[in-house]
């Protein structure tokens, strides 16, 4: 194959101007003929029985079309697997949180709906709720589920090795505690849901998401359709940060309105919807203990966290897991011991998030700076002494294949400067760093691969079909990048359909950003076969060998003598003449231990492979107002190879506002009972433009030996370690270590007097 002209440059992405005219179509702005309107009954309690649902006056009120409740579903419960099937999408008996879905509406227009609501009358006997995790543990508390023991809901324990000889043997062991703060996804598009029903039996749903075909799957096991008959069309996503990867009532609500009222229904929910009635992420509590060598390397581990999963499972084994698989991603742990609990409370449910693990990673990797003073060792040596490497096996069994971990923290620090900079800026100045290691296309069973084909027209422009999903990440652009490199082709002779669980293959969908690695590498091997089957027929056409052949904008021709050469439209007319149209095909699935589970076998291969990244930031803390600014962030990340340079800059850009400035500084949700009261975005603080420091980007290629063209993700690189490098250069700015997330201003306020007070 020549050298390549698209993969390794930086490129436009293909969706670009279409969301910057405004031409792309979110769901909302999505209507069919004859389109009613959807509206959401939710409970106003945390926890209550339901006695009876009169929806009779509603009924009768001109303009509405169909009423739902849970006597219309057929009980199947939702869970991401079969263990965790917990929740009914539209709840019979019982609501276990504030705003959860009692009822709904489809009616001629918005204000017909909100009227049906209000005549619907809901008789409850509110039971007794409980809102802390660890209270919702104790005996006596309130049961939440009949089936969780204390309210737990799932428990996680992995443990390597001889753990308590390990911190006998240690020559200094620290024990911390931290704490987080629930806080949301906060994406800019409003959830929402379009569903068509056809006479046929066909359900067809708009909605974001990050997977149409696990999507499809669970709706057609709910509804108890066919999953033929169940259609989740691609439509554009306006921000998704692991929010988008669940399945929602919302649209199985929309499904049995357009069912039952034989009628599209569009359901949009409002800001404060969005905030408390789709998935929100865990609150943490983290005992950490560790025990070191005198040189600073890792003996031993415990970690404890008690996570506030909220009312349901949800992905809870995966949610639960997460954080600890990307410690021992990161660093070598020859001895461990975690156990992780996700507990029942009567708040709304929790999810994953890209920035999942604030007082656990963040923690761990505050401790490690902790340790290293205490050693008289530096913090980077300290990383380096632990980090992983080529060839090494992880905790639980997972081979690492390539790993740029040690290139990222050098460079990084070399780059920002460390050196001349940790400990020795003025007061109220101060440098942190930050490392982990992230998974890549981990077991789905067999939604954990992807398949793409390619076929061709008879002016030689191609279709790629792809179950890739984009939700912002570049992933279209990307795949369409990879097979136009691949046949010689500009990307805009390259149609991508894609997202669509009627007409594209699987696809596991936008997780951990595992497209770079999966469904890259399926386009890749699609754009091989079709390569392969033209230079085949233009070998007879230009009398050369199939090795003697190349592909560049379109043409075919003889390498060493390039004036030889052919239009590629040739060979695939005569293809079509001689009936062996070409059709390329390719698939890819990461080569994982499909026998490892999360709860009950969390060992063996658990990805495809891992990326790494290391993040060192600079903060100026106002010791008067107790208010922190990051100053600076530079960041170095092993994706293995940068398909496109630009668009792994924004991901790391983009990394450093949620996980950093975001997620460690700002982000928390305030609580009265089981009453969000910031659900909005006036409120909910994110980060803006004037609170963005300036970045400093670094690409670390280590070429993986299964990513295609060696790439791997490059999304998460300072989503999980930002909270580190922010609390580590607090620390170095002002003698303070902030234990609690988010670091707020009266925290950092309430440290800097506990100092006083002790000196």
């Amino acid at each position: 194959m020549a050298e390549h002209t698209l993969v390794g440059q930086r490129v436009v992405r293909i969706d670009s101007r279409a969301k910057a005219t405004g031409q792309a179509r979110y769901t909302a702005d999505l209507t069919l003929p004859r389109m009613l309107c959807g509206k959401v009954l939710r409970s106003p309690h945390a926890h209550a029985r339901i006695l009876n649902i009169d929806t009779s006056k509603a009924e009768r009120l001109r303009g509405v079309r169909a009423i739902v409740t849970g006597k219309d579903a057929a009980g199947v419960k939702w869970g991401v697997f079969g263990y965790t099937r917990d929740q009914e999408l539209l709840t019979r008996d019982k609501v276990r949180y504030i705003g959860e879905d009692v009822a709904a509406v489809a009616a001629e227009d918005e204000d017909t709906a909100v009227e049906a609501l209000k005549l619907i009358e809901v008789e409850y006997e509110v039971l007794p709720a409980v809102f802390d995790p660890l209270e919702a543990t104790q005996e006596g508390a309130p049961q939440i589920h009949d089936h969780a023991e204390n309210n737990i809901n799932i428990h996680v324990p992995i443990e390597i090795g001889d753990v308590d000889k390990a911190f006998r043997d240690a020559y200094y062991v620290r024990e911390d505690r931290f704490v987080n703060t629930e806080y949301g996804y906060c994406q800019t598009e409003p959830y929402a849901v379009l569903a068509s029903y056809d006479s046929d039996g066909n359900l067809e749903i708009w909605t974001p998401n990050a997977s149409p075909h696990t999507k499809a799957k669970a709706l057609s096991n709910l509804l108890q359709k066919p999953l033929s008959k169940v259609k989740v069309r691609k439509v554009y996503t306006g921000g998704a940060f692991g929010g988008r990867s669940d399945i929602f009532p919302g649209e199985f609500i929309a499904a049995l309105l357009t069912m039952k009222a034989r009628r599209p229904v569009k359901l949009v929910y409002t800001r404060e919807e969005s905030f408390t009635s789709v998935r929100q992420v865990h609150s943490m509590v983290v005992d950490l203990k560790t025990g070191v060598a005198e040189d600073g390397r890792l003996l031993a581990n415990e970690i404890k966290v008690v996570m506030d999963g909220g009312a349901y499972s949800s992905t809870g084994p995966i949610a639960t897991s997460v954080p600890f698989l990307v410690w021992e991603e990161t660093y070598r742990l020859p001895n461990v011991r975690f156990n992780g609990y996700r507990v029942y409370t009567n708040k709304p449910v929790r999810g994953m998030y890209r920035c999942h693990g604030r007082a656990f990673l963040g923690g761990l990797g505050m401790q490690l700076d902790m340790i290293a003073e205490e050693l008289g060792i530096d913090p980077v040596e300290m990383r380096l002494r632990n980090a992983l490497t080529t060839g090494d096996t992880q905790a639980t069994g997972s081979k690492i294949i390539s790993c740029g971990l040690s290139e990222a923290m050098e460079q990084a620090a070399e780059e920002s400067g460390w050196k001349h900079k940790r400990g020795k800026l003025p007061h109220g100045k101060g440098i942190g760093m930050g490392a982990n290691g992230m998974m890549v296309g981990f077991p789905m069973g067999i939604r954990g691969g992807s398949s793409a084909m390619i076929k061709f027209n008879e002016d030689a422009g191609a279709t790629l079909i792809s179950g890739v999903v984009d939700n912002g990440q570049g992933n279209e652009s990307m795949v369409v990048q990879v097979a136009a490199d691949v046949l010689g082709l500009k990307m805009e002779d390259i149609n991508l359909v894609c997202s669509d669980s009627e007409i594209t293959p699987l696809d596991q969908g936008a997780y951990s950003q595992a497209a770079a690695f999966v469904s890259a590498n399926a386009a890749m091997g699609a754009a091989i076969d079709s390569r392969e089957q033209i230079l085949e027929i233009a070998s007879e056409m230009l009398d050369a060998t199939v090795d003697e052949l190349d592909l560049r904008d379109g043409y075919v021709f003889v390498k060493e003598r390039p004036e030889r050469n052919m239009w590629m439209g040739k060979a695939i007319r005569k293809a079509l003449i001689e009936d062996t149209p070409i059709m390329g095909r390719g698939s890819y699935m990461p080569k994982v231990d499909q026998r490892r589970e999360w709860v009950s076998n969390p060992r063996g291969q658990h990805a495809g492979t891992f990326s790494f990244g290391a993040v060192i930031a600079e903060v100026e803390v106002d010791t008067e107002t107790g208010q922190v600014r990051v100053t600076n962030v530079t960041g170095a990340h092993d994706c293995g190879f940068a398909i496109n340079p630009m668009a792994v800059e924004g991901q790391l850009e983009g990394s450093v506002a949620s996980g950093g400035v975001g997620a460690t500084l700002l982000e928390e949700h305030s609580w009265d009972g089981g009453q969000m009261l910031n659900a909005n975005m006036l409120e909910y603080k994110v980060p803006l433009s004037v609170d963005m420091p300036q970045i400093t980007p670094i690409i670390v290629e280590t070429i993986d030996p299964e990513g295609p063209f060696g790439a791997k993700e490059a999304g998460l690189w300072g989503s999980m370690n930002m909270f580190q490098a922010i609390g580590n250069a607090i620390y170095d700015a002002v003698g303070v270590w902030i234990k609690e997330f988010p670091i707020t201003p009266d925290k950092v306020l309430a440290a800097l007097e506990e100092k006083d007070k002790d000196r």
